[in-house]
């Protein structure tokens, strides 16, 4: 037997007002709990180098956290944009379940980046811990990769995609249904990876639990994607980079996360001296 006619799809469902307003508050809620556990858990393990002393679970749970304090204020309208799209078949708790399985699908190519951070953090502190020195030598190498990482294809390509996702969202609806939102969420995290690794590059010198530096790259990373002028703030993002490359080995306190301690306190037998 031939398969009768397909059934119309349902009429569009459109998000009013209200709800996306709702939309926006709880992402930015989520965000703002990231942030309060991300500054207790700072203040209470300090800005150290590598990966201070944790274990790969615990880093990535933590760093799983960081990047929804991070990353979720700018990923926002791409999420409700996605649920306005899927809301032609789905509404109430559907439409909050399968926004976050996009969510979870986009942390997810986050948490997978965060293992290649784990491994590059264990060999700096190593080679750290051998040689002290090398330290600025490591730090410079990292601000010079995020420099030129700001003026290379792959940024502007992924920033275009993060930047307008219009068209690359119509080519996810044909996607199969089986965790089709997860798939949405991790397919665009790794085009935010792609955007932005070169700004998660500069904490292995300042500190991955460097608060400040984090909340001035995630300020970087919001105003790349929703304003304007987000590709000149990127380019200027990188000249900046570039300079700090130059500065970081005659500047010890531009390296806080790799244990750099500054040459004025330092005794003539490599310890540090005691103040006063």
């Amino acid at each position: 037997m031939r398969p009768g006619p397909r059934a119309p799809d349902p009429p569009p469902v459109l998000l009013s007002r209200r709800e996306l307003a709702v939309g926006w508050t709880l992402m930015l809620l989520i965000a703002v709990l990231a942030w309060a556990v991300t500054v207790t858990q700072s203040r209470r393990m300090g800005t150290g180098p590598g990966t201070m002393g944790l274990a790969p679970p615990l880093f990535l749970a933590l760093w799983v956290v960081m990047m929804a304090a991070m990353m979720l204020p700018s990923v926002a309208p791409v999420a409700i944009t996605w649920v306005r799209g899927i809301g032609r078949r789905s509404a109430g708790p559907a439409r909050v379940l399968r926004t976050a399985g996009f969510v979870s699908g986009y942390l997810l190519a986050w948490t997978a980046f965060g293992l290649l951070v784990y491994a590059v953090l264990t060999v700096t502190a190593s080679l750290v811990g051998e040689s002290p020195g090398a330290a600025r030598w490591i730090g410079a190498g990292a601000f010079l990769l995020a420099g030129i990482q700001q003026f290379g294809p792959l940024k502007r390509i992924c920033l275009r995609h993060c930047r307008n996702p219009m068209f690359q969202l119509a080519r996810y609806a044909r996607y199969r249904r089986w965790a089709k939102d997860l798939r949405v969420g991790a397919h665009h995290g790794l085009y935010c990876v792609g955007c932005c690794w070169g700004l998660m590059a500069v904490l292995v010198p300042l500190g991955v639990m460097n608060v400040a530096a984090m909340a001035a790259v995630s300020v970087v990373i919001f105003l790349e994607k929703l304003w304007s002028r987000g590709p000149w703030l990127a380019r200027a993002v990188g000249i900046a980079f570039l300079v700090l490359a130059v500065l970081a080995p005659f500047q010890d306190w531009l390296l806080p996360g790799l244990g750099s301690t500054p040459m004025g306190d330092m005794d003539p037998m490599g310890d540090t001296a005691p103040a006063g």
